[in-house]
Parts: C-alpha cells; structure tokens; sequence
C-alpha cells in the first residue's frame, strides 16, 4: 500500500511540488504499557524504528512520530526523510492524553521538520496568544 501511494504520489504530482507520503509510526498517546497491552512485543522506540524503516523502503518521503524518537530516527534515516512530530506540548501545557510528548524547543533541537500542536491552541482561552507563547519558546 505505501509502495503504491508513493508511486502515484510521483506520478501524479506537478513538477517542481511534489507530494510526498508520511508513514504514520504509533500514536503518541501510546507508551510502552499499551503497546505490551495490545500485543506488541517491542518497546514504542523499537516499534517506530521498525515501522519507519519499512516506510522509507517502501518509498515514504516523511514520518510521523512522537518527539521522543526525532533523534534517532534523524540519525537512522537520515536528513531527506521529512519529520512530523505531534505530542508536542508547551512548558505551560497538559500533557493530556499524550504519553510521548515534548517542548517545541526540544522537538526543533531533536531534529523535526513539522510539529503538531493542536489543543495547546484550540484549547486555550486565546489562541492567538496560545500560538505567540509558543513561538517565543521555541
């Protein structure tokens, strides 16, 4: 399935914008107890890893990952592979639901490329001010 979408990615992309597909890794709500929950005998950084690297043989141009694994995916995969790290979360912020999380600073420092920051935001009381606290962090 990835090897098809990235195929049809280059293929139907104008040139000069090429689309690229992300490989979604595990969710950042799940820790290392969850996945021996549900039946994963490796740990989250293990999984990811095994996970990332079949995506970059299948031809995805970019991961999706918690910040926790940034670096070592940066340095196993190298600077080509786009990284997009959700779990990120303020020094201000809940964690939430969010097991695997990090500061915007941190992830930036780890090597991502794109952070998601979605209720640091949507939740505040204004999220302007949300998105101006956040960028005076990093």
């Amino acid at each position: 399935m990835m090897q098809a979408a990235a195929r049809a990615a280059k293929e139907n992309s104008p040139k000069g914008k090429e689309s690229i597909i992300l490989g979604v890794t595990i969710l950042t709500s799940l820790d290392d107890k969850s996945l021996r929950e549900i039946g994963f005998k490796y740990n989250s950084a293990e999984m990811v890893l095994r996970l990332a690297k079949l995506a970059k043989k299948a031809g995805a141009g970019g991961i999706v990952s918690s910040p926790k694994e940034v670096k070592m995916l940066r340095k196993t995969l190298g600077k080509d592979m786009v990284l997009v790290t959700p779990g990120i979360r303020p020094t201000w912020a809940a964690a939430g639901d969010q097991k695997r999380v990090m500061t915007p600073k941190d992830a930036i420092k780890a090597g991502a490329d794109f952070m998601v920051i979605g209720r640091p935001i949507t939740a505040h009381k204004n999220p302007a001010e949300a998105a101006d606290l956040i960028a005076g962090e990093i």
